[in-house]
């Protein structure tokens, strides 16, 4: 989404899904509704989304139907719970559990935006002060009779600098160009999902989004096949993602959610045991709810204890760099001294 993909953001969807449900809820038809939420959207890409959806309406189309024309900038998962809900006589049902959802990831987004600020700050710091130092440990010879200029120093460091951001720009350039072409979910994948300390992390909070996905989908009354092709696709993690979507075919071929997961390798052992629960008790629905509710939970600690060693790292590496900047220094000082002696 955003700079990498021409979905929506969850920042965008929030207020779409909120203010659609309130506005039905309210007794406002859905025409009006949609021309209301247009109208009131900051995001220019997401009015014209939901204007093109209100004249497909007005033209006969059904909602979902309307909302699947924009499938290029709207979550599958959106459209999916849309057509279910007018196929279900559930709309306003579904709208108002799309709207908790989207609000829900957006809570869980900024929890894991929010704890990396600070080790992210430490690491810039880390980058600037530390190549400023080392550099400037390079250029003093404390022997040299030629005069230190600190602004040709300073000219060089900017110049430094400038090819690195160059560097990183590259590196962004090359990272949109890939996610367009659908390559960059690959590798990123592979890193968030292989590499600690992004494993614990990525795995805790896709299959808080599964599950959660899940939880609405098989309220929604859609085939359970259906529900999870759609809600696999909401892990972000094409390797998780296609794991869960093993069970497909055991579940096209009549076996139990039990038996249909035995063979995914990344579901939990708390997660399992609630599936059953949820079987066995006809509430699966709010059995997938719980469960989702606690990889959340996990994935939030997780996060607290990343941040916590990626800060404590940090530390550790500026200081390296702080005693290496001062043994250089006093290194050369004094052996600049015993060579003249």
């Amino acid at each position: 989404m955003g700079l990498l993909s021409p979905k929506l953001s969850t920042k965008s969807m929030v207020p779409i899904c909120r203010q659609l449900a309130t506005s039905y809820e309210a007794g406002i038809p859905i025409l009006r509704g949609l021309e209301l939420v247009g109208d009131n959207l900051k995001d220019k890409r997401a009015s014209e989304v939901i204007l093109h959806i209100k004249e497909d309406v007005r033209n006969g189309a059904t909602l979902g139907g309307a909302a699947r024309q924009q499938q290029r900038y709207l979550p599958p998962f959106f459209i999916a719970l849309l057509e279910a809900g007018e196929k279900g006589g559930r709309l306003d049902v579904m709208l108002r559990d799309l709207a908790a959802y989207f609000e829900d990831r957006q809570v869980m987004m900024r929890k894991a935006l929010g704890a990396m600020i600070y080790p992210g700050l430490q690491l810039g710091a880390a980058w600037f002060l530390g190549t400023f130092a080392l550099g400037l440990v390079g250029q003093i010879d404390p022997m040299s009779t030629k005069p230190f200029s600190l602004e040709a120093y300073f000219m060089s460091y900017l110049l430094f600098q400038g090819k690195a951001m160059l560097v990183v720009a590259g590196l962004c350039v090359v990272a949109a160009a890939l996610s367009y072409a659908g390559a960059f979910r690959w590798i990123w994948g592979w890193v968030a999902n292989f590499v600690p300390p992004f494993r614990m992390v990525t795995r805790k909070f896709s299959l808080a989004r599964f599950f959660r996905s899940m939880s609405l989908l098989v309220g929604s009354g859609m085939n359970m096949k259906s529900c999870i092709q759609n809600s696999a696709a909401i892990t972000v993690n094409p390797y998780i993602e296609q794991d869960l979507l093993r069970a497909v075919p055991f579940v096209a071929e009549g076996a139990t959610l039990v038996q249909a997961f035995g063979a995914c390798k990344y579901l939990t052992p708390v997660s399992r045991e609630m599936i059953a629960v949820g079987e066995h008790t006809g509430n699966l629905e709010t059995s997938l709810h719980k469960v989702s509710e606690y990889h959340l939970q996990e994935a939030e600690h997780a996060v607290y204890v990343m941040t916590r060693v990626a800060t404590v790292l940090i530390i550790l590496g500026i200081g390296a760099v702080v005693g290496y900047v001062i043994i250089s220094f006093y290194a050369k000082l004094y052996g600049s001294m015993l060579n003249a002696i």
